[in-house]
């Protein structure tokens, strides 16, 4: 019994003892691997690795921050940050954000991105629903309008009014605005909302301008407005100088439904009247300067006089950073593209070229450029989907949206943009 016991202690020890000399070994050779090859990946060429990592989609391309410390020094440049923006919505530029709200008025606002298939005959198009957080997943909870996008970031506008980077799925509801106060004997019924980017505080602002009504006779003051401005910095709305803006204007709605901000300026179709001018009006654009908050009015060509102009719009053209506007013809139907040469010469304006008729988007609602010569209608409300007109190559193709019954008239699309942009602040 105790050579028995002997033998399994002198066993004990021996397996101790290679346990204790071998381990560290194989330790030290898993150790060994794993920096060799994170010295690899810290001595690929930065440039390489850039590339490489702007084709991922934002959140993948995070959760490689982890790789090893030089890639995390990389991806945590805003330097970067700004290339990836422009890099990678390069190679997926025609993918677009929609929102609908079913017309049965107790479903909520569905929001997809699409992602069309060029050069296919058959114009495939893969569909994904945004995820929600569970806050926002309510009957009670919608939104009409979808602005943007601005560095990759949205707001849309309904109950509440939320601003979005929906590549790295963060929503953000915005405090409501106060400063009208009823107890002084006015109120508001229509405001016309846009945001943009000021880089010198690094801050993402929402302008508002507000229609007066008199409290007492319940008479809108025709061309006077009042102006907000929410800060994502300060998390705050404050009211701007009544002697900002240049009034009196009225604001088209119609041709200011596209999103239209370049040179850290958003835009809206305005009108003056003259009451001495057998009731003519000047038609000029109202801009808004994001970075010192004032507001310029641009003048504009007569290019809607005629009674056969019956549809014009802004739109942005980003890659030339200046404004145009598309005008549709009533009696020919055709569409003349204007543009302003230079963004800070109002006297730059002229007409680029006209789009020969569309039978497809005759009757349908303007939606947007895409680049510099793509053109988006939504279709009639007899069809939910899209038509995409592509100015070079003279190619018009739809776009199926969804197959799930009919929506309502809050239909939006707009571009979508991946975007490393945090929407987190320190306070």
């Amino acid at each position: 019994m105790l050579s028995f016991f002997i033998f399994y202690f002198l066993l004990f020890l021996a397996i101790n003892k290679i346990l204790y000399t071998k381990l560290p070994l194989f330790l030290k050779l898993q150790r060994t691997k794993k920096d060799i090859i994170r010295r690899s990946m810290d001595n690929l060429p930065q440039e390489l690795v850039s590339n490489i990592l702007s084709r991922l989609p934002s959140r993948e391309l995070l959760k490689t921050k982890c790789v090893c410390k030089s890639w995390y020094n990389l991806i945590t440049n805003p330097y970067f940050t700004t290339n990836y923006y422009s890099f990678h919505n390069k190679i997926h530029s025609h993918n677009l954000l929609v929102i609908q709200r079913p017309l049965i008025s107790s479903l909520k606002t569905n929001i997809s991105l699409l992602s069309p298939t060029l050069n296919d005959p058959k114009n495939h198009v893969s569909s994904s629903l945004i995820n929600l957080p569970k806050e926002y997943i309510s009957d009670h909870k919608y939104w009409s309008e979808i602005i943007g996008p601005c560095n990759g970031i949205y707001v849309l506008q309904g109950n509440p009014n939320v601003m979005m980077n929906p590549s790295l799925g963060q929503f953000k509801t915005l405090p409501e605005s106060h400063l009208i106060d009823s107890s002084n004997g006015i109120y508001s019924l229509t405001d016309y909302a846009s945001f943009g980017f000021d880089p010198k505080t690094n801050d993402y602002k929402v302008i508002v301008l507000k229609d007066v009504w008199l409290k007492e006779t319940d008479e809108r003051q025709k061309g006077y407005w009042t102006s907000e401005l929410y800060s994502l910095n300060s998390n705050s709305w404050r009211k701007l100088d009544s002697k900002a803006l240049p009034l009196p204007i009225e604001i088209r709605s119609s041709s200011s439904q596209v999103y239209t901000y370049v040179n850290h300026c958003c835009h809206w179709w305005s009108f003056v009247n003259h009451e001495n001018s057998l009731g003519t009006k000047q038609d000029f654009v109202l801009s808004f300067d994001m970075v010192n908050e004032v507001f310029r009015k641009i003048k504009v060509p007569r290019i809607c006089e005629s009674s056969n102009e019956t549809f014009a719009t802004l739109v942005p053209f980003e890659e030339s950073c200046t404004i145009g506007v598309i005008v549709r013809g009533n009696v020919k139907k055709h569409f003349d593209v204007w543009m302003m040469k230079d963004y800070w010469n109002e006297g730059s304006w002229i007409k680029q070229y006209s789009i020969d008729p569309i039978e497809l988007v005759i009757n349908h609602r303007f939606m947007g450029v895409i680049g510099s010569n793509n053109f988006l209608w939504k279709c009639s409300d007899d069809d939910d989907g899209l038509v995409l007109h592509e100015h070079e190559s003279q190619k018009t193709r739809g776009i199926k949206v969804n197959d799930n019954g009919k929506y309502d008239d809050s239909f939006r699309a707009v571009v979508y943009k991946e975007s490393l942009v945090s929407l987190q602040r320190g306070n």
